[in-house]
């Protein structure tokens, strides 16, 4: 069985600038896979490049071993995609925003009631769902970009940065969904997080990028056991990508450590 994503020596450039640089990666079919990373680092360039929205300059992408730079549609088909920045219809009602994505995505027309709903609904929209989406709040509009995702059942779901702006009890909703459509459906889930917490708790594995080039991969048990017992998903951040710090990053990890095990200590 094919994988979910394969990339191949994929790299972009804008201009002199190398973004990705020469990144090999594979994820699974019914994984929740996390692309982490600082700013900058190249992520969301990536999911541009995987989600057919930038060109592939050198090397390949295929999603469920359709190849990116010659099946661009059949690939849409199988995605949902949030991107990072709110995009929205705000002369439409949150109902008629959803119900565009399921015409979109060829959702049967018996189904497309149905589909809708129950995206609404799993995102808690059905009470607001006939106000024009332009007087959402942040976190509203980011439901419904979820929502509407998720209308197709989306053999590949991709979110770059889903959670950013929504309250903890929005944020909980968000992922009880991802993880019942994972569930029900087996999603493949790709996405990307500056909620370290967040990370290590949904994703089976994780990628970590730093100025284009992948540093580590790995479960987040696994990132993490290789700098020690104490050591979190953030200090594994940190060692591979940390901005600032001098070269003794190991150093600074043990330091770290130290200090949170004389805190327990203190009380």
């Amino acid at each position: 069985m094919t994988s979910a994503v394969e990339c191949v020596d994929l790299t972009h450039r804008y201009g002199d600038n190398t973004v990705v640089d020469d990144l090999t990666l594979t994820i699974e079919r019914g994984e929740v896979f996390g692309l982490l990373g600082p700013n900058g680092a190249g992520k969301s360039t990536t999911i541009q490049l995987l989600t057919t929205l930038k060109p592939i300059q050198h090397g390949s992408v295929r999603v469920f071993g359709l190849d990116v730079s010659t099946r661009a549609q059949d690939v849409r088909y199988n995605l949902g995609y949030v991107p990072q920045q709110l995009s929205i219809e705000a002369g439409l009602t949150g109902r008629q925003n959803v119900a565009w994505f399921a015409r979109l995505f060829d959702v049967p027309r018996a189904e497309r009631e149905e589909r809708v709903e129950e995206a609404l609904d799993s995102m808690h929209l059905l009470d607001v769902a006939d106000r024009m989406a332009g007087g959402y709040s942040g976190g509203m509009i980011r439901r419904l970009e979820l929502a509407q995702a998720l209308v197709n059942r989306p053999a590949l779901l991709v979110l770059d940065e889903p959670t950013v702006g929504l309250d903890p009890i929005a944020r909980d909703s968000v992922w009880e969904r991802v993880q019942a459509m994972r569930a029900d459906y087996g999603t493949t889930v790709l996405l990307t997080t500056h909620y370290m917490q967040e990370a290590d708790a949904l994703c089976d594995r994780i990628a970590l990028l730093h100025k284009g080039v992948l540093r580590a991969t790995g479960s987040p048990a696994q990132l993490k056991a290789g700098l020690g017992p104490d050591a979190t998903l953030e200090d594994v951040f940190r060692h591979h990508a940390g901005e600032g710090l001098d070269d003794s990053t190991e150093g600074n990890v043990r330091n770290v450590r130290s200090t949170r095990r004389s805190a327990r200590r203190m009380g």
